[in-house]
């Protein structure tokens, strides 16, 4: 089975409680928790950054289609966050997407559609097996 990765992403912890650094291909990512959890809120938490992916790949994708499709559409927004319920434990995303320009209703569905099939949310809204070892 092939990675979706060219190379591994590294990450690790010295004895600053909570403060990360994620190492891939050329640059270093610092995650941290907000100072409300004891962090000193240096970089974006685990959940901001899951969403951040999500939201990466959602502007892109539809940024890609968006050029192909050759629509006069300069800019696109979108607002994530969520939740979660327990008993048995269910996260829901939230996903709002936007524009500060008027779009054609016909043209917003299509782009609906399109954003739902951006690889990331395939795989959040897929079956994920994580195999850890040490």
């Amino acid at each position: 089975m092939d990675n979706l990765l060219d190379n591994d992403v590294f990450a690790s912890i010295g004895t600053q409680k909570y403060y990360v650094e994620v190492r891939w291909r050329n640059g270093t990512l610092i995650m941290d928790e907000p100072e409300s959890l004891s962090g000193q809120d240096l970089g974006p938490d685990p959940y901001t950054t899951l969403l951040a992916s999500l939201a990466g790949c959602t502007l892109s994708t539809l940024r890609m289609y968006i050029s192909r499709k050759e629509w006069d559409i300069p800019e696109i927004r979108v607002a994530l966050n969520m939740y979660q319920s327990q008993d048995p434990l269910h996260t829901t995303i939230k996903r709002d997407i936007s524009f500060p320009n008027l779009i054609d209703e016909d043209i917003k569905k299509r782009l609906l559609l399109i954003a739902q099939k951006c690889p990331v949310s395939k795989i959040l809204e897929n079956k994920i097996t994580i195999n850890t070892s040490i």
